[in-house]
């Protein structure tokens, strides 16, 4: 769900509800993931971005809401990699995945990294006190990233 634009706080929630109630039906989602509009070098330049307190507050509502939703994700291309480590305590349970060169958020004005690599995104998750899990798309796992064995 894109948010952060010309949206209400009432049009969020209706969204949310319809999310909650399409996978009641089917349960065909795997993953929630929350996408904070950037403005820069669209139609919408004019916009502020989104605030941390209201990413953490969609993530937050989200795992609330979404309770029939196995993961909520904090995308840190959107939120930035420290944003997205705080979220791991307000809901999220998955900070996505390593991009190779992320170029779509970037050209509307993101100024996070293109790329981040397994071994920052397993020191990212340590250090908010989450065992880190690499998992595949259909959240299988591959990997869990203990080391205190």
């Amino acid at each position: 769900m894109l948010y952060g634009h010309i949206e209400t706080i009432e049009e969020r929630l209706e969204h949310l509800d319809a999310l909650r109630e399409a996978q009641d039906e089917t349960g065909g989602f795997l993953a929630f993931i929350p996408l904070a509009f950037h403005p820069k070098n669209t139609e919408m330049a004019a916009l502020s971005k989104t605030t941390g307190i209201d990413d953490l507050k969609n993530i937050a509502v989200a795992r609330l809401f979404l309770d029939n939703f196995p993961h909520i994700k904090a995308y840190w291309v959107m939120i930035g990699p420290k944003l997205a480590q705080v979220a791991l305590s307000f809901g999220a349970d998955d900070m996505d995945g390593t991009v190779k060169e992320e170029v779509i958020t970037h050209m509307a004005g993101a100024e996070t990294d293109q790329a981040i690599g397994s071994t920052t995104l397993v020191r990212l998750i340590r250090e908010a006190g989450r065992l880190p899990v690499e998992r595949d798309t259909l959240y299988n796992v591959i990997r869990v990233h203990d080391d205190r064995a």
